[in-house]
């Protein structure tokens, strides 16, 4: 999973006070991959209520061009 705020629909919303990703971003700047394990590891956390979850939406495609 690539992890880019700025390719997120959510960007700039209340979403991103509630989103894990700025925690993870710290000190990096630009997209990061986040392993399939790592993606489950944090849903077990949010689901446990220890962390936000990802409120990570990309964009939708447009069906006409991909």
């Amino acid at each position: 999973m690539i992890i880019d705020c700025n390719a997120c629909e959510l960007q700039a919303t209340t979403a991103c006070d509630e989103c894990i990703v700025p925690v993870l971003l710290n000190q990096m700047s630009g997209p990061f991959d986040l392993s399939d394990d790592e993606a489950n590891a944090l849903d077990n956390l949010a689901d446990a209520g220890l962390v936000t979850p990802l409120r990570l939406v990309p964009p939708r495609r447009d069906s006409a061009t991909g």
